[in-house]
């Protein structure tokens, strides 16, 4: 089982820069595919990037492709998320998940789930 607790939100200004990580407990955390998701208010909650359990695949969303960047840290254990040129659009809260399964943009295929981390973006 593993527990992923997500920190590194906070509020910046458009063109800037955060790297989320997500601590996740639990000694089989190498195993798990991880992903980040994130949720604005009033929208669906929405894929960002996924990597696999070595860290050699990595996938992202069109709307973040070439600005943010997924990686992980198996003997932290933790997963990062890197994003540069923020834009207000990628206001929202960010999630961190584990998969059993292979990288996969279904959230509904991810077992655990951390309570997320807030980003803010001012024009």
């Amino acid at each position: 089982q593993v527990q992923p607790v997500e920190s590194g939100g906070g509020l910046v200004q458009a063109g800037g820069s955060l790297r989320l990580s997500c601590a996740a407990s639990g000694r089989t955390f190498s195993i798990y595919a991880m992903g980040w998701f994130r949720q604005a208010p009033g929208k669906e909650r929405e894929f960002v990037a996924t990597i696999s359990w070595s860290g050699g695949s990595t996938n992202y969303a069109d709307s973040v492709k070439g600005r943010f960047t997924i990686s992980r840290d198996n003997a932290k254990p933790t997963v990062y998320l890197q994003m540069n040129s923020l834009k207000p659009e990628d206001t929202a809260v960010y999630y961190c998940a584990a998969s059993r399964g292979t990288p996969t943009r279904l959230d509904s295929l991810y077992d655990y789930w951390g309570q997320g981390t807030q980003v803010t973006v001012s024009s």
